[in-house]
């Protein structure tokens, strides 16, 4: 990335996070330029091995979350190490001075503790429940009513998914709240205290979308679509050779396209007639969303994939095949404009990674390698909170600190 594209630089984000949503948001700013120093226990924390892993052991998860980040390891759960991380984290600075956390527990640095060491500190704390009690993604996602509207038509069983979205949310929250504080501090010279909750974001998520009030005016829970789009037309079709594609008509130009290059648009104008309906309207489109269906299905049956592609792309259809993860990766490498490249992750090894998906004047950012456990300890520790060799020495002696070098034993025995 060119210093023009870090529009951040300057800006310094210590980050005491694990799991998804923290760390995603502290990757988005690191994409765009800040300085971010994740700080985890010698040994690394509760996601440094999480799965997927590499051949050799290594998380492709940490690998992937904490790209562009510096790594510091500290035991913060002891009083010497408590101390370096709240040194670190209200240290002197313009840019500095930002806390990001999802840490649990009576030992977790409170925002009265940081603003004690530094009164315009940031404090951005995320946790599962504004009440403190907890909870993850996946039992946010269950109680908001998702996995009760989705699968098969017919099911009653709920029908979770496997994209933790809420989490992903959450961190685009918390770097955007970041990003509003930091700009209130430069306007007013105040700090700020952020607390978000998953649930919170969640249950916003689904009302801001007005699936809440649908639900109420309803008088019960939306029904099952399987694979069919909400409101609109959008379902499935499959191949003469097997293989299967969704189809979206939202607008009336898309809907157009999808009647003309199938050669149906006299079964549907009779279908109108007969049916008192208008389908350039998105609404009848929907309610009539099984028939709309069944006429064009054997037009899909009756043609192989290939041919299908090629009609369906010079007709400008709104349209993509199902992908395995496997295939999608594929893709990805083939597309000369895809975020996602090669990369020489430090013990991994080449891998398929993605860089910052925003594109500034027109450019992206290749993905910078996540860093070692405890890479930049003595650094870090040497630069920002001035300690001597010497004193970073007694602390790697009695525990307290470590550094890359001690990654590989000190993972082997989490």
């Amino acid at each position: 990335m060119t210093p023009s594209l870090q529009p951040l630089s300057g800006l310094r984000i210590v980050e005491g996070a694990s799991f998804v949503a923290a760390p995603s948001a502290g990757l988005a700013l690191a994409q765009l330029g800040a300085d971010v120093i994740r700080v985890d226990p010698p040994g690394g924390g509760s996601d440094f091995l999480r799965w997927p892993l590499s051949s050799a052991g290594d998380s492709l998860f940490w690998a992937g979350l904490n790209k562009g980040k510096r790594s510091v390891a500290i035991d913060y759960r002891g009083e010497q190490g408590r101390e370096l991380l709240l040194a670190l984290a209200t240290a002197s600075g313009d840019g500095a001075g930002i806390f990001l956390d999802n840490m649990v527990g009576r030992q977790r640095p409170t925002y009265e503790e940081l603003r004690a060491r530094r009164e315009d500190v940031i404090h951005v704390h995320l946790q599962g429940r504004s009440d403190g009690s907890p909870a993850v993604d996946y039992t946010i996602n269950a109680e908001v009513g998702v996995p009760q509207m989705t699968g098969p038509q017919g099911t009653e069983q709920p029908v979770n998914h496997v994209l933790p979205a809420w989490d992903l949310l959450s961190g685009m929250v918390a770097a955007s709240g970041i990003l509003a504080a930091v700009l209130h501090r430069e306007r007013e010279g105040q700090g700020a205290q952020l607390e978000l909750a998953l649930a919170d974001v969640a249950l916003a998520g689904v009302g801001n979308m007005g699936w809440l009030a649908e639900a109420e005016r309803r008088g019960g829970p939306r029904i099952r679509h399987g694979n069919h789009m909400y409101g609109s037309f959008g379902v499935d079709f499959e191949t003469s050779d097997g293989r299967r594609l969704m189809v979206v008509a939202l607008t009336e130009g898309q809907w157009r396209a999808l009647r003309d290059v199938t050669e149906t648009g006299a079964v549907f104008a009779a279908l109108e007639q007969v049916l008192d309906a208008d389908l350039n309207q998105e609404s009848d489109r929907y309610q009539l969303r099984e028939t709309i269906a069944a006429v064009l299905r054997p037009w899909f049956a009756q043609r192989d994939f290939g041919t299908v592609r090629e009609l369906l792309d010079r007709a400008r259809v709104l349209w993509s095949p199902y992908l395995d993860m496997a295939e999608a990766a594929r893709a990805a490498r083939a597309d000369k404009t895809s975020v996602a490249v090669e990369m020489d992750q430090p013990g991994i090894g080449s891998m398929l990674s993605t860089g910052r998906p925003l594109r500034w004047d027109g450019s992206g950012a290749p993905p910078v390698p996540a860093p070692r456990l405890g890479e930049h300890t003595e650094a870090v520790l040497s630069d920002i909170l001035g300690l001597s060799s010497e004193e970073i020495g007694r602390l790697h002696d009695a525990g307290v600190i470590a550094a890359g070098s001690d990654q590989r034993a000190a993972g082997a025995a989490v």
